[in-house]
C-alpha cells in the first residue's frame, strides 16, 4: 500500500457562535498520490470547513491530520505556514492575484517565499508553468488586462510554483462560464496524468465532480459516500 498524500483520523470540528454546533463529525478519510479528487455536498454540509481543516488554515479541531504520514496535528503556526507555502499549491473561486505585480512576478511570489531556489531559477519554472497553460504570452500584463479564465490559469500556475504535494481547490470554477470551467477541469485532469499531480477539490458542479476519479459526497458534517 502506498502512504496517502493526506489522511484524517476522527477529524471532529465544532463552532460555538452563537451556540455550540458540530460541523463535522469524526471524518475519517486518505487522498492517494495522484488521485483527482472532488468534495460535492449542499451548503452548509462542511465542505469548505473540511477543506480549510486539510490545508492547516484553521487547527481548530478535534482528531488528527497526517500529510505524507506525518502527523500534522499539533505543529506550530510557523511549521504550519512553511508546510502551506512548500507542500499545499491553493487554488480558490477567486484568484486572488496581486494587482500591483505582473503575471509572472504573481506565479513567482509564493517561490520567492519559500526561498529555496535563485530568483532567475524561479522566474524560469513560472514561465514553464505559464507555457504549461498557454498563457506565456501574458506574462508581463497586469491582472486587470486578463478575462476571468485567463486569471485562474494564472492563479493555477502560481499554485504549481513550488511542485506542492497537493493541489487544494475551493470552488475553483464558481466564478467561470461553461467554457472557462471545462478548461479548468481539462487542466486539471493533464496535469493529474502526465504529472502525477494529486487534487483535491471542492465544488457545486455536479458536472464538474462526476468527471474527477472520485467523489467524495458530504451531509451534515459526516462523509456519506
Amino acid at each position: 500500500m502506498s502512504t496517502p498524500v493526506l489522511a484524517t483520523k476522527g477529524l471532529t470540528k465544532y463552532f460555538y457562535d452563537p451556540v455550540k454546533f458540530q460541523v463535522l463529525k469524526a471524518i475519517d478519510m486518505a487522498i492517494e498520490s495522484g488521485e483527482f479528487v472532488s468534495i460535492v455536498g449542499k451548503s452548509g454540509c462542511g465542505k469548505s470547513t473540511l477543506l480549510y481543516l486539510l490545508s492547516t488554515m484553521d487547527t481548530d479541531y478535534e482528531g488528527q491530520l497526517f500529510m505524507n504520514n506525518e502527523l500534522i496535528t499539533g505543529k506550530t503556526d510557523k511549521e504550519l505556514a512553511q508546510i502551506r507555502n512548500e507542500k499545499i499549491g491553493f487554488v480558490f473561486q477567486f484568484h486572488y492575484l496581486l494587482s500591483e505585480y505582473n503575471v509572472l512576478r504573481n506565479v513567482m511570489l509564493p517561490g520567492l517565499k519559500l526561498n529555496k531556489l535563485s530568483e532567475e531559477e524561479v522566474e524560469h519554472h513560472a514561465m514553464q508553468h505559464l507555457k504549461t497553460l498557454d498563457m506565456q504570452e501574458q506574462a508581463l500584463k497586469m491582472p486587470n488586462q486578463l478575462s476571468g479564465g485567463q486569471k485562474q490559469r494564472v492563479a493555477i500556475a502560481r499554485a504549481l510554483i513550488n511542485n506542492p504535494l497537493i493541489i487544494m481547490g475551493d470552488e475553483p470554477t464558481g466564478n467561470l462560464d461553461k467554457k472557462n470551467s471545462d478548461l479548468v477541469f481539462d487542466i486539471f485532469n493533464e496535469l493529474t496524468q502526465e504529472q502525477k499531480q494529486t487534487l483535491l477539490i471542492v465544488t457545486h458542479d455536479s458536472d464538474f465532480a462526476e468527471r474527477t476519479h472520485r467523489t467524495i459526497t458530504m451531509q451534515d458534517g459526516k462523509i456519506i459516500s
